[in-house]
Order: structure tokens, then C-alpha cells, then sequence
């Protein structure tokens, strides 16, 4: 849990202050629907997210989730 904080963490300081608050602002202004938002907002709201590389955090999240895991388990036979 704490290496995925930290992940998302290093991703938003790609943002400053300014474009965090702005970023906050903008969703909370179109209720999660970029629909929501007119067309210069959803183009303001498309360039904050590329800085964020969404996708390269979903990458790393889940190869972190992986790392988690452990191999599988052997499930005992009961001895009749």
C-alpha cells in the first residue's frame, strides 16, 4: 500500500501546485464526465492528465500489485 502511495505521490508532483488545484477543479466541476465540461476545458483537462501519464501509472500499480502476491498456495488433501 505504501509503495503505491508513493508512486502516485511521484506522479503528481509532475503537476504544480497551480495545475493540481486547477486538475481538482476541473473534475469536480464535471461530476467525473469530461462531457460535462465545455471544449476548452476538456482540451485543459486532457493536457493536465497526459502530465500526469495515467497510463504509466496504471503500469506500475499493478505490477506492484503483482509483486504483492504470492505464488500459489498448494491446497492440502485432507488424509481420509
Amino acid at each position: 500500500m505504501l509503495q503505491a502511495a508513493v508512486v502516485i505521490g511521484r506522479r503528481s508532483r509532475a503537476l504544480s501546485a497551480k495545475e493540481r488545484a486547477r486538475l481538482m477543479e476541473l473534475v469536480r466541476e464535471s461530476g467525473g464526465r469530461p462531457g460535462n465540461l465545455g471544449k476548452r476545458e476538456r482540451k485543459e483537462l486532457s493536457r493536465l492528465a497526459a502530465k500526469l501519464d495515467l497510463k504509466g501509472l496504471s503500469r506500475e500499480l499493478v505490477l506492484i500489485s503483482r509483486r504483492g502476491r504470492s505464488r500459489r498456495k498448494r491446497s492440502r488433501c485432507p488424509i481420509p
